[in-house]
């Protein structure tokens, strides 16, 4: 993935994080690869996975923005209902064992005026790609710490009556960020 980070990842990321405000919970945050964008906010951050989130904070402690790194996992976040202005996960919710519970809490920790920012890779919207990531996939997981490449993120989240803002598509619709936030009822 290197290749991709550095020549066309790093603009999606950075595009993505601008949009943050207030206070920002980070599910996922792996190695904390986003913490150089964030700014003029205050950032919590999860990370399930004790060796990533070792170089997540020692990113954190040279970023511009105050980050706190955490154990957390996103189907059980430890915070109370309303808790953040904005939730942001990047390549996060392919790894999830349960992604339905994660967006369940995402979408409580949530300010109901809040804003949820996705980059994620999906199952691809042609029939034979996507039926070649369905095929891969089993092989995949096993070998990138469980990551699914045929993720249907975009029904998982209206599923949960999550509202979908702005889609934006990436690398041949593979990728995709999205801005979103809970159905205002």
């Amino acid at each position: 993935m290197k290749p991709l980070e550095t020549k066309r990842f790093i603009n999606i990321r950075s595009e993505l994080i601008n949009k943050a405000k207030g206070e920002v919970l980070e599910i996922g945050c792996g190695t904390g690869i986003n913490f150089s964008f964030y700014k003029n906010v205050s950032v919590t951050a999860i990370e399930p996975n004790p060796l990533l989130r070792k170089t997540s904070l020692e990113r954190a402690s040279v970023a511009k923005a105050p980050i706190h790194v955490m154990e957390g996992y996103a189907e059980q976040l430890p915070f109370a209902d309303h808790s953040f202005d904005t939730v942001v996960g990047t390549l996060v919710l392919c790894t999830i064992p349960n992604p339905v519970e994660a967006i369940r809490e995402i979408s409580r920790v949530c300010k109901p005026t809040g804003t949820i920012l996705l980059f994620e890779h999906v199952r691809h919207e042609n029939r034979l790609l996507g039926k070649l990531q369905d095929l891969l996939t089993p092989i995949w997981k096993r070998a990138c710490d469980g990551c699914h490449l045929n993720r249907d993120t975009i029904h998982l989240l209206r599923q949960e009556d999550i509202e979908i803002i702005e889609i934006n598509k990436h690398l041949g619709n593979i990728f995709i960020t999205i801005e979103a936030r809970k159905k205002q009822m």
